[in-house]
């Protein structure tokens, strides 16, 4: 997997009480979290980005309101009219 680097300001950790290590995880999430909300990724390559596994990763994506199915008018019916 190709690896990037991002400098964060050292004012970060002076405002937070958590770790270097959890701003990194943090940071991770957030991106990860935005490449599935717009598509280029899967819940799983999501998922694995952030080193959890996707249940997990698609529980947080419903907790923060970013949806996991984009199904469109058609597909939603189908998906209603099969649980009767």
């Amino acid at each position: 997997m190709p690896k990037i680097s991002i400098d964060l300001p050292d004012s970060l950790l002076l405002s937070k009480a958590t770790s270097f290590e959890e701003n990194i995880k943090e940071s991770i999430f957030a991106l990860a979290s935005y490449l599935f909300q717009k598509g280029y990724l899967s819940s799983g390559a999501a998922a694995e980005m952030c080193d959890c596994n996707r249940v997990d990763f698609i529980l947080s994506m419903g907790r923060m309101g970013i949806p996991v199915a984009d199904l469109d008018g058609e597909e939603l019916e189908e998906e209603f009219s099969n649980e009767r």
